[in-house]
């Protein structure tokens, strides 16, 4: 692995063994983009909860995921994190705020604030708490246009884990998962091979050795015309900017009657 790659890793994080873990949070913790064999999402936690369980005594480790899609922080904050105390693992990973900072005229101070209420609520009651910045979205249609309004919550994610001793998943800095591959049809949601950079980069923060580098660079892509990107444009505004669009002016969320796909610590 490459100095570069190791760069942001100080000091293993409870030596890098957790006996148990939930994950909370939104569509991203919930593993959507990443569909398993039998239908049901995968994802970036999960496939961490593979990288700690390989750390610790067989059929010891315990994980939760509580996250489900489509949730802004105040919904988290009431459903999820409760919950997480409650069960108090050894290790949370909360990620929240996204889809508040994306929808138009929220402030990010504001959602920070939120955000650092939380923090110090499952601070008190479980063991690590590992708090998530947001993608860099420059290279994202819809989205780019809020990459200064995302850089400001992300500072405010940082200054709050500085306040509370939280490891940092740093997705800002994860440049691999800018490439195209690294996200669903939807570009909204990471693909398999995107949520498997990320769980990398995870375990790699909390001080794992990792299998493979997630900054490892992408196989080459032929050039593609102007022609075949504005097709593949409409056809993702057609099959998903639209139908998101007509979500929010209706009040509704992909969320809706969905449940946390692991609301108990139970073993892998």
């Amino acid at each position: 692995m490459s100095a570069e790659s190791t760069s942001f890793i100080n000091h293993p994080i409870n030596n890098g063994v957790f006996n148990s873990y939930a994950a909370v949070g939104d569509s991203f913790t919930e593993g959507v983009g990443d569909p398993g064999p039998d239908g049901a999402f995968v994802g970036w936690a999960d496939r961490l909860a593979v990288l700690l369980d390989d750390r610790v005594p067989e059929h010891t480790f315990r994980y939760a995921n509580l996250a489900v899609r489509g949730k802004l922080l105040d919904q988290i904050v009431e459903d999820q994190v409760p919950r997480a105390k409650e069960l108090a693992p050894d290790l949370v990973t909360f990620c929240a705020g996204g889809n508040d900072i994306i929808r138009p005229g929220t402030d990010p101070d504001e959602v920070a604030e939120r955000f650092e209420r939380a923090v110090a609520d499952l601070s008190s009651a479980v063991g690590t708490v590992m708090v998530t910045t947001g993608f860099d979205t420059r290279g994202v249609a819809v989205l780019k246009h809020l990459r200064g309004k995302i850089a400001t919550y992300n500072m405010h994610v940082r200054a709050i884990a500085d306040r509370y001793g939280c490891p940092v998943l740093d997705l800002w800095s994860l440049k691999t998962v800018q490439d195209r591959r690294a996200w669903d049809g939807d570009r909204l949601h990471l693909s398999a091979e995107g949520h498997t950079r990320v769980a990398l980069r995870a375990g790699q923060v909390l001080g794992l050795e990792v299998p493979a580098d997630p900054d490892q660079a992408w196989p080459p892509l032929p050039p593609r015309g102007t022609l075949e990107v504005r097709r593949d444009d409409i056809h993702w505004a057609r099959e998903y900017l639209v139908p998101w669009i007509g979500r929010r002016i209706r009040g509704e969320s992909s969320g809706d009657h969905v449940e946390a796909k692991r609301p108990d610590l139970m073993p892998l």
